[in-house]
């Protein structure tokens, strides 16, 4: 099924969403992007059922074809503090705020969200697979977070990011077990089931 252009017609509509919540390690991104209305890519979709090279390829597309895009993030320490759900929405809230253009309506990835001053706001249930500009934002946000994995696994190569992108792989928990966490985990999750806790926090 294809998916569609935009939920308003004649309003400047930003999809947002965001990458990396289910993560052990690292940042949670989320990007926002505002398309032409009558915009179409036969190839863009979620990014969970795209190929990392399709992914990759996409990207550069979306960011020339956008009347913009931005990209946020928030850190291990803020996730800790504000829980992940939190998080995932300030980082849509920071992508947001740095819009060239500002949205006058945001189609939001997911069933709730936390509501963006002065702009209303719509929740999709897996929105990323029904609109074109939550899709994009999918794509953004998973490439920039995997760019990010891919330089803190060369400063920590023991729990194999460049492989799992701080997801709880088996190498991962392993590697947790072995060597203890880093200051890029989040020390709220679950790092490893309970009976194998013998963790260190540097």
């Amino acid at each position: 099924m294809a998916l569609l252009p935009y939920l308003k017609a004649h309003c400047v509509e930003a999809g947002c969403d965001e990458a990396g919540r289910g993560c052990l390690a690292g940042a949670v991104f989320a990007a926002a992007v505002i398309l032409p209305q009558d915009y179409h890519h036969a190839e863009l979709n979620d990014s969970k059922q795209l190929s990392e090279k399709k992914r990759y390829a996409l990207r550069p597309v979306i960011e020339r074809d956008a009347v913009a895009w931005a990209t946020g993030l928030v850190t291990p320490e803020e996730i800790d503090r504000i829980n992940i759900l939190n998080a995932s929405f300030l980082a849509m809230h920071r992508a947001i705020r740095q819009l060239g253009v500002v949205p006058e309506h945001l189609l939001i990835d997911g069933n709730r969200f936390t509501p963006y001053p002065g702009i209303p706001h719509t929740a999709v249930v897996r929105g990323d697979g029904k609109y074109l500009s939550i899709a994009a934002a999918s794509v953004l946000a998973k490439t920039c977070r995997d760019d990010y994995m891919l330089v803190l696994a060369e400063r920590y190569p023991a729990y194999h990011w460049e492989e799992n992108k701080g997801y709880p792989t088996r190498a991962h928990r392993e590697a947790i077990r072995r060597y203890g966490a880093t200051p890029c985990h989040r020390k709220s999750f679950t790092l490893l089931p309970p009976q194998q806790l013998s963790l260190t926090f540097p």
